[in-house]
């Protein structure tokens, strides 16, 4: 296919920008299977020369052989889950399993292995690792350790994917992949279908009486899509859903929607029971083949916690003083919603309704007046103009940039002359995308076969779109998810490695979210909100008044906020830190795992594991806990900007060239500590929280 665009390496435009206008569907497979082909006979004649193998004729030289691979596997994989219809899904199972088996055949190869390990005997082993120079200009000394840490991140990433197994256990190791790979997509594909399958179409005004004008205008706007006559639409998308359940007085309509997203791909069409237990069978396998104890075990190894005793005895620090908090918190607006209502029993559907009402009472104000000041261009701008103040960087619309879908916005990034990257923004939700927020890249910093990238990076999100009757209007907790993923693109767009196999996000993955954990904060400083911050229709500036309710009520019921997300995280590590095994009973075990942090009374035919894509369809497998792990570390970095002003040059120059720019050149631990000035305090997150 001559007029493959996946398969040219022509690129004229100015950027060298992905063609996303001329790739179509069709396109993919003939580009995998020639392009497999063609990096499988790089790699055999890799493989048969008799050099003395080097850094460079090795490792290096596997990057090159793999680069076109890498490139379109980047583009189709971004794709699935952002913009792809059945066929596009299809596709996606004949491809995955392919590129598992080779990822596989790669990691077990005798040969590429003996090299790699020749490399790793004459430059790494039995030698300490470099220091991080004092002159972060010094570019032959940070090469120098971007060498050694990739040269030892591919030896033993080798060995951690079966390169010292027998051969029979090889065999094992890449059926296993390859299955995995396969049930994952499945996991992914009925949560999304799930999702989309549900919605709820209300007539009569009496039903939706409390939802905010706003929100009931974007369901008359569904409504209208779906080819109803009249009435409301109201969907599981975060932004349709979240406003139900706030806001809505009528407590049935609130049950059945909360009931329905509690359900997601628990029984029935898109059951996702039987593969989470084939899933994690599968990973225990995995594990024990390689050595480890457990899933668990295995992913620890490569994490800055270490261990799984690290991360259960760090849950349940925060465990032991949030628990009581939350319990508190849970009682007192129980309380409040009997002595309002008259309500006896305080279920799921009636925490958001009534915590609000008394957060409202409470501090004077309620989250639904601050969207008029929170128009979405308007937030982007602001975010923008911040990280000008913070980073002295610029951003600039362009239009010349192919994109693949409509609502795609492109955004050029500049450090005064230096071009630093290129950022795309999807940020609404449409049937084709799966559901909540990511930032992911088309292209990684670094050194590749044609000279030195910069990357390309995209910020994916769900938010609330505009209707025929107003624009985008965001909650305050969808503009903090804007900021939290542009915290995660600027981990890319400021990237300064050499070698892209360690630059931006590529790091320890508990040590990932520091970086838009921290962008968080900039939100809620009145000193950020007064530059954007402004009323869409009539220009005002959000008053002091308003943000001073805001700040005020920031640690509201934060007890509750953190052993939601700790819940999270043990259920997580339930499913991976042991023999799954006797597991037969998807609902029964996630019910006893739960029980110990149980804040609501438990509702029948609602599970959270056969949605919690994080574990079963994305990359946090024993690792959810990395949102509170990072945002302890997070809490004692912005510590540190508060002390020293959260504009402070000096201090932002600082993060960028220890924690962003350098990506995983070095170990976090290294280069938070060379950040800080020392290692991090373990009680800043429950100081920060108001909780100590």
């Amino acid at each position: 296919m001559k007029t493959n665009p996946l398969l040219t390496t022509e690129n004229t435009h100015r950027l060298k920008a992905i063609p996303f206008d001329k790739i179509k569907t069709e396109h993919y497979l003939p580009a995998f299977e020639q392009v497999l082909a063609e990096t499988k006979a790089a790699i055999e004649k890799l493989k048969k020369s008799k050099a003395k193998p080097t850094f460079e004729n090795t490792i290096e030289a596997m990057g090159v052989a793999e680069e076109h691979l890498d490139y379109i596997s980047g583009i189709f994989f971004n794709l699935l889950s952002c913009e792809s219809d059945d066929e596009f899904k299809a596709l996606a199972q004949k491809i995955s399993p392919m590129l598992s088996q080779f990822s596989s055949e790669i990691s077990t190869d005798p040969v590429i292995f003996e090299k790699v390990k020749a490399v790793y005997e004459a430059e790494v082993a039995g030698k300490p690792a470099p220091e991080l120079p004092k002159d972060l200009t010094d570019k032959k000394a940070l090469q120098k350790a971007e060498r050694y840490r990739i040269i030892e991140r591919s030896y033993t990433g080798l060995i951690r994917n079966g390169a010292l197994l027998s051969d029979a256990d090889k065999k094992k190791l890449t059926a296993i992949d390859m299955e995995m790979s396969r049930l994952s997509l499945d996991f992914s594909n009925h949560v999304l279908a799930a999702t989309n399958a549900f919605i709820v179409h209300i007539t009569d005004p009496k039903e939706v009486e409390g939802i905010p004008e706003s929100a009931l205008n974007a369901a008359a706007y569904t409504a209208k899509q779906k080819g109803k006559d009249g009435g409301w639409v109201f969907t599981l998308q975060p932004s349709s859903l979240m406003p139900v359940l706030t806001y809505c007085k009528n407590r049935e309509l609130r049950k059945k929607l909360q009931k329905a997203y509690a359900s997601r791909a628990y029984k029935g069409k898109f059951d996702n029971q039987e593969l989470i237990l084939k899933i994690v069978q599968l990973r225990y396998k995995r594990a024990r083949l390689l050595g480890f104890k457990n899933h668990a075990e295995y992913v620890l190894k490569e994490r800055m916690a270490g261990s799984p005793k690290a991360v259960l005895d760090f849950l349940d620090k925060i465990y032991k003083v949030a628990y009581p908090a939350a319990k508190a918190e849970v009682k007192e607006t129980a309380a409040y919603a009997k002595a309002k209502d008259g309500l006896a029993k305080l279920m799921p559907w009636d925490f958001g309704y009534y915590s609000n009402k008394l957060k409202e009472e409470r501090y004077a104000y309620d989250p639904e007046q601050l969207r008029p000041w929170f128009k979405v261009e308007n937030v982007i701008k602001g975010l923008f103009k911040v990280a000008k103040k913070i980073y002295g960087i610029d951003l600039k619309r362009v239009k010349d940039v192919p994109v693949y879908h409509k609502d795609v916005q492109t955004w050029e990034v500049h450090d005064g002359d230096n071009y630093l990257g290129l950022l795309y923004l999807d940020l609404f939700p449409r049937e084709t995308k799966r559901g909540g927020a990511w930032m992911t890249t088309f292209q990684g910093q670094g050194m590749h076969s044609d000279g030195m990238r910069r990357p390309f990076v995209s910020i994916v999100g769900s938010l609330t779109p505009s209707t025929d009757k107003h624009p985008s209007l965001l909650r305050l907790d969808e503009a903090r998810t804007i900021f939290h993923e542009f915290g995660h693109a600027l981990h890319a767009l400021l990237s300064d490695c050499y070698y892209k196999g360690v630059s931006g996000a590529r790091v320890l993955w508990d040590f990932v979210e520091l970086p838009s954990q921290i962008m968080e904060n900039w939100l809620l400083e009145k000193e950020a909100l007064k530059l954007f911050a402004k009323h869409y229709e009539t220009g005002e500036v959000l008053p002091d008044e308003l943000i001073d309710k805001v700040l005020a009520a920031k640690n509201f019921q934060a007890g509750i906020a953190n052993i939601n997300q700790l819940r999270y995280g043990i259920v997580d590590f339930a499913w991976h830190n042991q023999n799954p095994s006797k597991i037969k009973d998807v609902d029964a075990f996630e019910r006893e795992v739960i029980e110990p942090y149980r804040l609501m009374p438990a509702v029948t035919g609602t599970n959270m594991s056969c949605s919690f894509s994080h574990i079963f369809a994305g990359g946090y497998s024993a690792g959810y806990y990395s949102y509170k792990w990072a945002e302890a570390l997070e809490a004692d970095a912005w510590s540190y900007f508060q002390e020293k002003g959260i504009f402070n040059r000096e201090l932002a120059d600082s993060f960028r060239k220890h924690i962003l720019a350098r990506g995983n050149s070095f170990h976090p631990m290294i280069l938070f500590t060379a950040f800080r000035g020392r290692k991090p305090d373990p009680d800043a997150l429950l100081k920060r929280d108001g909780l100590i």
